[in-house]
C-alpha cells in the first residue's frame, strides 16, 4: 500500500512505494488464443472476481479528506492525480469491465503508535466506505455474509465488504475489535508494516517472534466473532502461530509466493504446507515489486545507489538528482506483466492446490500494476492467461470467488458453532492489583 496523505497519515511503507521512475515500457500482453479467452470469460461470468482488498477508502482520505458528496464513483478519473502523479485506478465503470462481482474495501490505518488515534481513523474508514456503498445503490451492495454476497451478485451488483488493514486499528482492544465488527468489518490484518503491540510484521524487527498471549486471544477471538485472520503483512512466525492458534481458515488478503519472489511480505513453502490443513486462501497481489524478483533487485540496487549517493554527495542535493538520473538512464526499471503474477499462482497451485488461491490487487495502494493489469480492468486478461496454461474453466471459477466464500462460510459456521461462548475478556496489560 502506498498512502498519498497530508503529513499527520503519511506512513512508513517504504518497502511498498515503487520507484518514482515509470516502469520500462513493455507492450502489453495479448493472449491470442481463443479458446483460452473463451473459458476465462465463461468462468467469470460463472463465478465474478471477489478481489481481497482494494485501497480505494484510503484514497478518499488522502485526495479528498472523506468529503465525497459530489464525487462521481461511476468514473474517477477527474478526480486529481496524487502529489506523485498517480491517477485513480477504481471507478464503477472499470471495476464492470474486469468482471469485479465482490470487493472488500481495505478500511487502512496506518501502522501508528497512537491506538486511540488509530482507532478514530479506522472509524472514518467505515464511515466514508459505508457512504459511498449508499450512495451507489444502483452498483454496490453492502454485503457482510456469504449468502449476501451471492445475492449482490445475482441481483448484478458488486457486493461490497469491509476489510481492515493494520492491527492498530483495535487499539490493543477487544472490545473495540468487537464494536468493529459490529459495524462490519469482516477482516482484519494483524498487522501493517510494523509491529503491533501483540504482533510481529514481516517487514520490522521482530518482538514476540510471532504473537504474544494477548495476539493469540486477537486470533480466538476474530473465530469466534467470524471475522476472517489475514496474514498478510505478518512474519513468518505470526503466520505460523496464527495458524496454529486458528479454529477457522485464515486469510493472505493481498500477497505473493516468497519462492517466487523473496519479498518478507510473500507466503513462504512452509506456511503453504499448512493451508489445506487449516482451509485458507492465498489472494495473490498485483503489486510488481512482491511479483517479479528481478525487479525487487532491481529497486534494492537502485535503494543502495541512492544511499551511496546521498553520503557521497552530503548537503547536495542536485548532484545526487543527476546522478541518479544517468543511473536511471543506464539500468531502467525490468518491466512486470502479468505472466509473473500468472508464475505465483502456479507455485501456490502446486504447493498448496488450486482450493487455496484468490485474486487480491492491491489497487489504489500502488502506483500501477503490471502492464496489462494496470487497473481493475485487467482481471479477464489474467484468466486468460491462466486457461492459457491449462487450467480448467472449474479452476478458475474457485481462484475467482468460489474458494474465498468457501472460507467465509466456514469463519461463519464455525462462529454460529461458538454462539453459546461468552467473549474473551483478556487485557493486553492486566490492571495492578488494588493496594
Amino acid at each position: 500500500m502506498q498512502l498519498f496523505a497530508p503529513s499527520r497519515l503519511a506512513l512508513a511503507a517504504a518497502l511498498l512505494v515503487a520507484s518514482p521512475l515509470a516502469a520500462q515500457k513493455a507492450k502489453a500482453p495479448a493472449i491470442d488464443d481463443p479458446a483460452a479467452t473463451a473459458t476465462a470469460n465463461a468462468a467469470l461470468e460463472a463465478a465474478p472476481i471477489f478481489d481481497g482488498h482494494n485501497d480505494v477508502p484510503n484514497q478518499l482520505r488522502a485526495r479528498l479528506a472523506n468529503q465525497i458528496n459530489t464525487i462521481d464513483f461511476e468514473d474517477t478519473t477527474a478526480i486529481a492525480p496524487s502529489p506523485s502523479g498517480a491517477a485513480m485506478q477504481t471507478d464503477l465503470a472499470r471495476l464492470r469491465q474486469g468482471k469485479v462481482g465482490a470487493q472488500f474495501w481495505s478500511v487502512y490505518v496506518p501502522s501508528n503508535p497512537d491506538e486511540p488515534e488509530a482507532v478514530q481513523q479506522v472509524i472514518e474508514q467505515i464511515d466514508v466506505t459505508r457512504r459511498l456503498i449508499a450512495r451507489n445503490p444502483q452498483a454496490l451492495a453492502f454485503a457482510t455474509t456469504a449468502d449476501q454476497v451471492e445475492r449482490a451478485m445475482a441481483d448484478g451488483k458488486i457486493a461490497s465488504l469491509l476489510g481492515m488493514e493494520g492491527g492498530h486499528s483495535i487499539g490493543s482492544s477487544l472490545g473495540v475489535l468487537r464494536q468493529l465488527h459490529a459495524l462490519g468489518a469482516r477482516y482484519m490484518t494483524l498487522t501493517h508494516n510494523s509491529n503491533t503491540p501483540w504482533a510481529d510484521a514481516a517487514t520490522d524487527n521482530p518482538k514476540f517472534d510471532g504473537l504474544s498471549p494477548f495476539g493469540v486471544d486477537v486470533v480466538r477471538e476474530m473465530n469466534r466473532l467470524g471475522m476472517l485472520v489475514d496474514l498478510s503483512h505478518v512474519s513468518e512466525a505470526t503466520m505460523m502461530d496464527a495458524l496454529d492458534a486458528a479454529r477457522a481458515p485464515v486469510i493472505f488478503s493481498h500477497s505473493g509466493a516468497r519462492a517466487v519472489n523473496g519479498h518478507p511480505r510473500n507466503v513462504p513453502d512452509s506456511v503453504l504446507a499448512r493451508l489445506p490443513e487449516n482451509g485458507g486462501i492465498v489472494m495473490v497481489v498485483a503489486l510488481p515489486g512482491f511479483l517479479n524478483e528481478e525487479r525487487r533487485q532491481w529497486f534494492a540496487r537502485r535503494s543502495a545507489e541512492e544511499a551511496r549517493l546521498k553520503a557521497l554527495w552530503q548537503g547536495q542535493p542536485a548532484k545526487v538528482t543527476e546522478a541518479m538520473a544517468a543511473w536511471d538512464k543506464a539500468s531502467p526499471e525490468p518491466a512486470t506483466t502479468i505472466s509473473h503474477m500468472a508464475d505465483h499462482i502456479d507455485h501456490i497451485r502446486k504447493v498448496a492446490g488450486t482450493e487455496h488461491i484468490g485474486i487480491g490487487g492491491d489497487f489504489d495502494g500502488m502506483p500501477s500494476g503490471p502492464v496489462g493489469f494496470e487497473d481493475v480492468r485487467g482481471y479477464p486478461l489474467l484468466f486468460a492467461e491462466l486457461a492459457k496454461r491449462g487450467y480448467s474453466q472449474a479452476e478458475l471459477e474457485m481462484i475467482a470467488s468460489r474458494n474465498i466464500l468457501r472460507v467465509m462460510r466456514a469463519a461463519e459456521a464455525y462462529a454460529a458453532s461458538q454462539a453459546s461462548q461468552p467473549p474473551i475478556e483478556t487485557l493486553i496489560t492486566p490492571p495492578a492489583a488494588a493496594g
